[in-house]
């Protein structure tokens, strides 16, 4: 009895130890693991990604180049675009250039309101190319796709996604663009999911327009647009 007792107390004690033993190696695993993920610059990376890019600073037009005689200025924090003495189209342009992104911005159409937020473009003088993700009066389909000097309405929003616009009030719009793939959020309602082919080999920058015709008076807040 007495060899059969200190057997079971050999073997509890054996399978403390490789218990214990277990414990500290996973322990050590983990640890390693967690050194491993803790990687100062990647952290750093992704949090950017997360937040994306402001392309509006709040204060000043660095960053943009203007196109054309409009009036484009910064008033109280919000960027304003305005029909000028020639009432023309008029671009205001970033100067960084992007592919695939993801866009979200807000507008308030003050007056009559009609312009766009161009995506993989470039201007020259007041002309442009590229897509635009169109901003326009009640019933005249933002968020739809055009493209300027080219084939015109890509893709419209179907008549009940017409009414996400809120004229006289701040919007926010979306627009997301990977490859030839490209779908605009109008307050979080979808208006358009479109596939292009002559998209999706494109790259530029994005624009802001105002149309032609006079009386236009915009506001934009809280542009950021995360590279994808």
């Amino acid at each position: 009895m007495v060899r059969t007792t200190c057997t079971h107390k050999y073997l509890a004690e054996t399978m403390r130890g490789t218990v214990a033993t277990a414990i500290a190696s996973a322990g050590f695993v983990a640890v390693i693991g967690l050194v491993g993920c803790t990687n100062p610059r990647s952290s750093d990376s992704a949090v950017t990604q997360r937040a994306g890019i402001s392309l509006f600073n709040g204060e000043n037009l660095d960053g943009w180049t203007i196109h054309g005689t409009e009036r484009w200025y910064v008033d109280g924090g919000e960027l304003v675009c305005e029909s000028g003495p020639d009432e023309q189209y008029g671009y205001l342009v970033t100067e960084q250039t992007f592919a695939d992104f993801d866009l979200s911005l807000e507008f308030l159409q003050e007056s009559d309101g009609n312009s766009g937020v161009f995506f993989r473009s470039s201007v020259e003088g007041t002309r442009v190319s590229g897509w635009q993700a169109e901003v326009a009066p009640p019933g005249l389909h933002t968020g739809g796709i055009y493209e300027s000097y080219g084939r015109g309405w890509l893709i419209q929003p179907s008549e009940e996604a017409e009414s996400a616009l809120k004229m006289g009030e701040w919007n926010t719009m979306r627009i997301r663009a990977v490859g030839s793939k490209v779908t605009t959020w109008l307050n979080g309602a979808e208006m358009i999911s479109l596939d292009d082919e002559k998209i999706g080999e494109a790259t530029g920058s994005i624009a802001l327009q105002i149309h032609d015709g006079g009386g236009i008076r915009v506001r934009w807040r809280n542009l950021v647009i995360r590279p994808l």
